[in-house]
């Protein structure tokens, strides 16, 4: 698990500066270690439109041999065969989601040690830690974190595999992984870069070379 969490690109058709298919080929291209296809805010795409596009997203990783994971969407993940699914602390509880995913991948968002154990608790696979730091990819976003909840959430025991996520950049993400994350999760550093593969793999570089 730890190593698909490395370069963990989080996409949707509201973030990206060209087409998401193309952002997401591209990343895998650059070395993209998991995909989650996060489909929300203003403008986003539901119904047939938003099952289209996930599958199309899902059949590039699968042809690159990389996980799709959906967000939030059970219903959605289960429909087309997902890789596994990623909950927030404000969606359907991780132990709910589990019991009607088997033993596909679950993520969850965790922000406090409590957080985190129940979380394991309820089976998580990894937990996605934020914001790290201050972000725009997300209107819904928690108040600004730092390096300090991974530090505590590694001080306290928490060995689930850690994935930091927020205002990330390739400059940044050494130090989070430094902080004792397994790896960075990334919207707009990746979506909106003139150079999609390029900038893939610049923060694949960081994260490896940190990990050392």
């Amino acid at each position: 698990m730890r190593r698909y969490l490395r370069m963990y690109l989080v996409v949707g058709s509201v973030n990206c500066r060209e087409s998401p298919l193309r952002v997401v080929e591209e990343a895998l291209n650059g070395g993209a270690t998991m995909i989650q296809f996060r489909e929300k805010g203003p403008g986003a795409l539901t119904g047939e439109a938003k099952l289209a596009l996930a599958l199309e997203l899902q059949a590039a990783c699968r042809r690159a041999g990389v996980p799709f994971i959906v967000n939030d969407d059970v219903e959605l993940a289960a429909r087309i065969g997902a890789d596994g699914i990623h909950v927030g602390q404000d969606d359907e509880s991780a132990g709910a989601v589990r019991a009607r995913i088997g033993n596909r991948i679950l993520g969850v968002s965790a922000h406090t040690v409590k957080e985190a154990r129940t979380a394991l608790l309820h089976g998580a696979d990894y937990i996605g830690v934020g914001p790290i730091y201050p972000t725009i990819s997300k209107e819904d976003a928690r108040p600004v974190q730092g390096m300090r909840v991974i530090e505590e959430m590694r001080s306290q025991g928490i060995r689930l595999p850690i994935v930091g996520i927020g205002g990330i950049t390739a400059e940044r993400a050494g130090e989070v992984v430094r902080a004792g994350a397994d790896g960075v999760a990334v919207i707009s550093a990746v979506t909106q870069a003139e150079n999609v593969r390029t900038a893939t793999a610049e923060l694949l570089k960081q994260v490896t070379e940190a990990a050392l």
